[in-house]
């Protein structure tokens, strides 16, 4: 009601935090994971922000939301003690400070993941450049999850492979496959934001002829009736590559398998701990053989190959 309220007197913007109890039984049926930074609220509390355009009437619109909230009472609604705070914020605070803790970092042998933003020169040839803006999209390099399917797409990758990357988010890996050597990856993803964002990525890498990007359920446009000259890639194609959710993944594992050639690769990688024997389970009754398994922290990644 009070988020309401902020909205209503003119606010473009409004966040709820509430007190974090990491003891908290979280609900993980889909595979979800909790990293969320302990704050100084009272148990009970929360603290809502408004965010208003420099020059508003501050004084009037506080006074207009303090005696609405007071009105709640009237319902039996306690508010609390409602207590308020004023500060100036520049936009550039929350647009762009993130961008100070992302730096260039090398995140396997051949490759270096690159912020737009950074100046960075490579220290050999051999070192592989990607510039990423990530944009709202997953997929900075610094997951745990992203990092493990780059160093195992460097294992597998063969020049001239023609790759599938289900569930793109920024394109980091789509790219990542063209400069280890694959000569057109198929990116796909559900999300538009993801779409968009590797569309950037893809420009700003200059490989806009070597990645081809649909808005997709999993691999659903590959029974869409459009051909290899659309798609980029013939299938059955040499590698798929997948950093999802591992229930997400446990239910395309026969589509892969089909898309995919005799001694093809498959990398699914999004894999907490917990759920590695189900995926393990999964892969190898769809027909697979385990080649290997890659871990970093509680995170697994699995390269399986068709029989």
């Amino acid at each position: 009601m009070i988020s309401n309220f902020l909205h209503e007197s003119g606010a473009g913007g409004v966040s709820i935090e509430e007190h974090v109890d990491n003891n908290k039984p979280r609900d993980t049926s889909l595979g979800q994971w909790f990293e969320i930074p302990p704050n100084d609220i009272p148990e009970g509390e929360a603290k809502l922000s408004g965010y208003f355009p420099e020059g508003s009437d501050m004084d009037a619109i506080q006074q207009e939301i303090q005696e609405r909230i007071e009105e709640l009472r009237e319902y039996d609604i306690d508010p609390g003690a409602a207590e308020f705070s004023l500060r100036d914020v520049s936009e550039d605070d929350w647009a762009n400070n993130w961008k100070k803790y992302f730096k260039p970092i090398r995140v396997s042998d051949r490759l270096t993941i690159k912020p737009t933003w950074e100046d960075y020169r490579p220290a050999s040839e051999q070192e592989k450049i990607i510039e990423l803006d990530p944009g709202m999209a997953f997929g900075t390099g610094t997951h745990p999850t992203t990092a493990l399917c780059l160093r195992t797409l460097e294992s597998v990758i063969q020049e001239g492979d023609e790759v599938i990357d289900v569930g793109t988010g920024s394109g980091i890996l789509a790219i990542g496959a063209v400069r280890l050597g694959a000569k057109h990856v198929l990116a796909l993803d559900l999300d538009p934001i993801a779409v968009t964002s590797t569309r950037e990525n893809t420009q700003l890498n200059g490989l806009e002829q070597q990645i081809s990007i649909f808005e997709s359920d999993l691999l659903a446009v590959l029974k869409s009736g459009k051909g290899a000259s659309e798609l980029g890639v013939t299938l059955p194609v040499r590698v798929v590559v997948a950093n999802i959710l591992a229930e997400i993944i446990l239910l395309f594992i026969d589509d892969v398998y089909q898309a995919l050639q005799p001694g093809g690769y498959y990398i699914a990688s999004g894999i907490y701990k917990n759920k590695e024997k189900d995926v393990e389970q999964g892969l190898v009754a769809a027909g697979f053989e385990i080649a290997h398994t890659a871990r970093e922290e509680d995170w697994v990644a699995f390269v399986a190959r068709k029989g």
